[in-house]
């Protein structure tokens, strides 16, 4: 009888989408055992791509509309639009106007960032569309405004010792004496999918553990800290800034949700295994291939091929992992029943990047995944 294998990765930053590595998979199992049954279900926790793994399972369709950049820049994004029991319902990511992939090296700049153009898709669906929920991926942004440009695009109105408004990014927060809610828009229910917990201060915080990666010196990081922490003395947002996980997520968009909008933050991988129906899927399945570019020690926290693997294991179905690189925390981590790195081969980033698709297939092959 045909062995059934769900093959449900997420991206290979920088290389393949999650389809794609699901497509480089499937082709290595065709090749060893033709007969097989395949499902193939590309995964993404809350980060780019997001929109892509859930748009063909909730026969959603791509709108289009002007926003902005991290940067302020006028763009043409997208966000998908579906009809659901709740309702007309709206998914977007934030990466896709806020996201450090829009930016070139040399432009990342949280110190001046905003996410106003998150805010900007949710009053276009909301006007436009008359949306009763957005769901809103977290996760790949260039800012650390606390939410901020979302909020002010939402209508709230941030202001200064003169009660002047003042653009709300990190640069400008430290003038900030009173935040004002009266003229904000009404919203739907807005749920947020985060695939970290961090919260939004301190070491474990979004400046301490992500700004580096947006263009943020050491003392950026200082004047990041101090605008948030001011954000949250005027706002009075103590208690959305320490008490819920997630809060850090998304240069502090999680917080901006939190504290701005009543959102709810729940986990990214626990919203997708609802809406794509995994546990069932897995226990359809005789074999659980995941992976993603990068296992490492942040991915045990949570990230969506780990959390697709302990659900395996939990549902007694075996799952192999692939990934680009893995470090030594995951592989003593026994989640896998077997891992294989692209980087393990020894050959060089630049290659490993510009063949993942061939090389991950060769891959499968030769873990001999296709062997009943």
């Amino acid at each position: 009888m045909p062995r059934r294998f769900l093959i449900a990765p997420d991206k290979f930053k920088g290389s393949l989408t999650a389809l794609e590595a699901a497509e480089a998979i499937a082709a290595g199992i065709r090749r060893i055992e033709p007969d097989a049954e395949l499902d193939l279900c590309p995964i993404a926790d809350g980060g780019e791509g997001f929109m892509e793994t859930l748009i063909s399972t909730l026969h959603g369709k791509w709108i289009t509309c002007q926003a902005v950049d991290a940067l302020g820049r006028s763009i043409t994004s997208r966000y998908m639009l579906a009809d659901t029991r709740d309702g007309p319902t709206a998914i977007l990511e934030m990466a896709e106007t806020a996201g450090l992939w829009r930016l070139t090296p040399d432009e990342r700049d949280p110190v001046h960032a905003t996410t106003r153009g998150v805010g900007t898709q949710i009053v276009h669906a909301i006007s436009e569309h008359a949306v009763t929920r957005v769901i809103l991926g977290l996760g790949g942004s260039a800012t650390n405004d606390g939410g901020c440009g979302m909020a002010a695009a939402l209508g709230i109105d941030f202001l200064d010792a003169n009660d002047e408004i003042i653009d709300p990014i990190p640069a400008n927060l430290l003038q900030l004496r009173r935040v004002d809610f009266k003229h904000r828009i009404a919203l739907p229910a807005i749920v947020a999918a985060c695939d970290v917990g961090n919260p939004l201060l301190g070491p474990r915080g979004a400046t301490a553990v992500f700004s580096e990666q947006k263009g943020a010196t050491p003392e950026n990081q200082t004047a990041l800290e101090a605008a948030l922490g001011h954000l949250i003395s005027i706002s009075g947002g103590d208690e959305a800034a320490a008490v819920v996980p997630g809060a850090g997520a998304a240069g502090g968009l999680g917080f901006g949700l939190l504290h701005f909008t009543d959102a709810k933050l729940i986990s990214g991988f626990d919203l997708l295994a609802k809406l794509l129906d995994l546990e069932t899927r897995i226990q359809a399945a005789d074999h659980v291939i995941t992976g993603e570019g990068s296992l490492d020690r942040q991915s045990l926290g949570g990230k969506g091929p780990v959390a697709l693997a302990r659900l395996a294991n939990r549902l007694a179905v075996p799952v192999t992992g692939f990934c680009g690189q893995a470090d030594d925390a995951v592989r003593a981590s026994g989640i896998f029943q077997s891992l294989h790195a692209l980087a393990d081969s020894g050959l060089p980033l630049e290659t490993l990047i510009a063949r993942a698709g061939p090389l991950l297939t060769e891959r499968v092959v030769e873990a001999g995944l296709g062997s009943p």
